[in-house]
């Protein structure tokens, strides 16, 4: 999570969509950086408003904009699904090496997930609370050409953007029942994922 105090601008870290890269340019620029632990530096909507924004409200009446990126919904599996197949987790309840992507994709649709497949979701990130505003500015991941933009004219300055925390290359390939199956339980995460920009 970054924080920009006088541009009003929170950048939320949703897990799996390039927030590692932002934060490694972005770090010196930012007034507040959250890296660790991973349950701040990728707080959802929710948390942040409960905890963050509400300090802006209480102590300085205002309130920063949200700024997040969102991946298209397989897409975003096949990156959790590469981070987990990599070599330093096998053997471990995360691993998802020696398993298909499609045996991840199913996995991730059951209920309870197993620990492997419990990667959260992209919509109950964007979650508000009942009387909060939510995520003011929402892009899609492959559009980053726009967020670069956003971002350099809001900060007033010039982005070089590292290429970090790349997964692992692996084959994500879906039977069409697979993946109609995960359209139609997770239609939620395609509607947010169309509704960006």
């Amino acid at each position: 999570m970054l924080v920009f105090y006088e541009e009003r601008l929170a950048f939320l870290a949703v897990p799996k969509t390039g927030s590692t890269a932002y934060h490694t340019a972005l770090r010196d620029r930012a007034d507040i950086v959250v890296t660790h632990p991973p349950e701040l530096k990728h707080a959802p909507v929710r948390r942040y408003d409960r905890f963050f924004q509400n300090v802006f409200r209480k102590m300085y009446d205002t309130e920063m904009e949200i700024l997040a990126v969102v991946r298209e919904p397989v897409d975003w599996l096949g990156s959790w699904y590469r981070f987990r197949s990599r070599a330093d987790l096998v053997g471990h309840v995360h691993s998802t090496r020696d398993m298909s992507f499609d045996a991840f994709v199913q996995a991730y649709m059951t209920n309870p997930r197993p620990d492997f497949a419990d990667v959260g979701s992209q919509s109950q990130f964007f979650r508000t609370r009942s009387n909060g505003r939510g995520a003011t500015h929402i892009f899609k991941y492959e559009n980053q050409d726009k967020i670069l933009d956003f971002l350099q004219a809001r900060l007033n300055m010039q982005i070089d953007l590292p290429q970090e925390n790349v997964s692992p290359p692996g084959d994500l390939t879906l039977t069409p029942e697979t993946r109609q199956k995960f359209r139609k339980r997770h239609a939620e995460e395609f509607v947010l994922h169309d509704a960006a920009l």
